[in-house]
């Protein structure tokens, strides 16, 4: 078969959407089919040219996140692109200019398309002090996501959230580890030593991009709550972000190791004792599953990854939905308690240990092929 996945952002961009699409990408490959990437030109290519099986597209600085970019409409250059090697089904994995218009180029060419819901615009609203404009925000995905014959979700939970708000053809997709790379024996005393934390003291972690919508200030408050009980523990942060530069400020304390990947940011996950992600507005939140992987117990809120793999008081802590005061507590619930935590590292892995990554490939070609069939791919159910 051939695919064409469109996406604005991409490796080595940091962010869980490229991620994410990169290993869809990746996937597809491996199963024998020709994929077709457009996205926009990255600042490193401006002199190079595109990989094979790559399409660039122009595109602008994304404001406030430097390094990234969204895509400009190139409705006109995929038309002609696809009519001289059409694709049998399309993907679209970002809402942003360059996404919108592959999709009416899709349609304009009776080309069957998906769309990928990775990122809660909506809620973002709220965390800019402009929570006024969720509804808007909403209706702008939904006609967005309406314009193609499948939207693919990661839970269960988001897939019954769109239905209910008129979302078409919400399918459920779920995603997976790298078990193999995210490991506990990647676990560094030498790097624990880098963070000032000895054998016996505890290492707080939090990994993702550094930005108001991921809630920092509860994990700080949560930190130093934590702190009072354990006074060596230390706040180490992975990623980048407009705030970095407010917390390095008011917290000269916390350590700020910038943005890691692959073998490195195994190595930090894994030398971590405990993972604060206090954000509100994921779809998912890969970083979860990475943690639970390493065996590092997690305090998140109850929703996307927490909510299909974390338990409860098993492997850490799931906290209602806006309970910041039960997030804190249960965060010092677990650092006060090296027997507890302990028994969680054993038990984490296991939560995680099913996914593969393969998998998802085989069910994403799932749905394309039933695209490129005219099934609707929601007559079978993903539920794995």
């Amino acid at each position: 078969m051939r695919y064409a996945i469109v996406t604005e952002t991409w490796p080595p961009e940091i962010n869980g959407v490229a991620l994410t699409v990169h290993g869809l990408a990746s996937g597809l490959q491996a199963r024998g089919h020709a994929v077709q990437v457009v996205r926009p030109r990255q600042d490193h290519e401006t002199r190079i040219p595109a990989e094979p099986g790559t399409v660039l597209a122009r595109g602008a600085a994304l404001p406030r996140y430097p390094g990234l970019k969204f895509g400009l409409p190139a409705a006109r250059r995929l038309r002609a692109l696809w009519r001289q090697a059409r694709p049998d089904a399309v993907y679209v994995a970002t809402e942003g200019p360059l996404g919108w218009s592959a999709l009416r180029a899709a349609r304009q060419l009776g080309i069957p398309a998906a769309t990928g819901f990775h990122t809660r615009f909506d809620a973002y609203m709220r965390d800019y002090g402009v929570r006024f404009l969720e509804p808007l925000a909403l209706r702008w995905m939904r006609r967005f996501h309406n314009g193609a014959q499948a939207t693919l979700v990661p839970t269960r939970e988001l897939m019954e959230f769109l239905h209910e708000r008129g979302f078409a053809h919400p399918v459920r997709l779920p995603r997976a580890v790298d078990t193999t790379l995210f490991h506990p024996r990647k676990r560094c005393p030498q790097l624990r030593r880098d963070w000032g934390v000895g054998d016996d003291g505890l290492a707080v972690i939090h990994v993702g991009r550094i930005a108001a919508e991921k809630n920092l200030d509860l994990a700080v408050r949560a930190f130093r709550a934590l702190q009072r009980q354990r006074p060596e523990a230390r706040f180490v942060w992975v990623g980048d972000g407009p705030e970095t530069p407010r917390l390095r400020r008011e917290h000269p304390d916390f350590v700020f190791c910038g943005v890691q990947r692959g073998e490195a940011l195994a190595r930090h996950f894994a030398s971590a004792d405990l993972f604060l992600f206090p954000s509100r507005s994921e779809t998912f939140g890969n970083v979860t599953l990475e943690a639970l992987a390493c065996s590092v117990p997690t305090v998140a809120f109850d929703y996307g990854a927490a909510r299909e793999h974390l338990r409860d008081g098993l492997h850490g802590a799931t906290v209602a939905d806006g309970d910041e005061d039960g997030f804190v507590a249960a965060a010092v619930r677990i650092a006060a308690d090296d027997v507890l935590r302990g028994c969680m590292r054993v038990v984490a892995r296991e939560a995680v240990a099913g996914l593969r990554p393969a998998q998802v490939a085989a069910d994403f070609d799932a749905v394309l092929a039933a695209l490129a069939a005219g099934r609707r791919p929601d007559v079978f159910a993903i539920v794995a």
